[in-house]
């Protein structure tokens, strides 16, 4: 925690830094950015998001067919 101001260190916060990170990764999934972009960003594979953060994308059928159905009516 040497990189944060003491009174950022010792806060609830700070004592879960990989509870920001996954909420960071969820957050960039959930937003549509993509997969491999994320792995990229975050140093892992995309197998790792995969399996660890594929539950935060649960629910969002709605979001990927309007965005499928929005492609396809740019070709008509």
């Amino acid at each position: 925690m040497l990189a944060l101001p003491s009174a950022v260190a010792s806060s609830r916060l700070a004592r879960r830094p990989y509870g920001l990170r996954y909420s960071a990764l969820s957050t960039w999934l959930n937003a549509g950015v993509g997969l491999t972009e994320v792995a990229g960003r975050a140093g892992n594979r995309v197998e790792v998001l995969l399996t660890r953060y594929a539950k935060c994308l649960d629910g969002r059928q709605d979001v990927a067919n309007r965005r499928i159905e929005d492609l396809l009516c740019e070709y008509e």
